[in-house]
């Protein structure tokens, strides 16, 4: 990351209920979590699919192999998990999952 401030704004639909700092190195759920924003879970590791969320604008990069809890549909919807996925630029994202 560059020397700017960069923030992860979540929504519930078009309501903004969390706008935070990003902080290298720290998965969204955690970032959602240290602003007082429970984001549903079971682990933290890509295989249950429970933190998954809508990247609505910005970047989290995806592993070249998609992560158990998250199949190629959803990730094409926009879907990403919050439990272990790190947002490299200024994102939203809706606490909604693309169903």
């Amino acid at each position: 990351m560059t020397g700017e401030t960069l923030s992860i704004r979540v929504f519930r639909a078009k309501s903004e209920i969390v706008n935070t700092t990003i902080i290298e190195n720290r998965a969204i759920l955690d970032l959602a979590e240290d602003a007082g924003l429970e984001i549903p879970r079971n682990r933290t590791s890509g295989t249950c699919g429970t933190s998954i969320v809508s990247l609505t604008s910005g970047t989290v990069p995806i592993p070249d192999e998609i992560l158990p809890g998250l199949d190629e549909y959803l990730n094409n919807e926009g879907g990403i998990l919050s439990c272990c996925l790190f947002p490299t630029t200024s994102c939203e994202i809706d606490i909604t999952p693309p169903i």
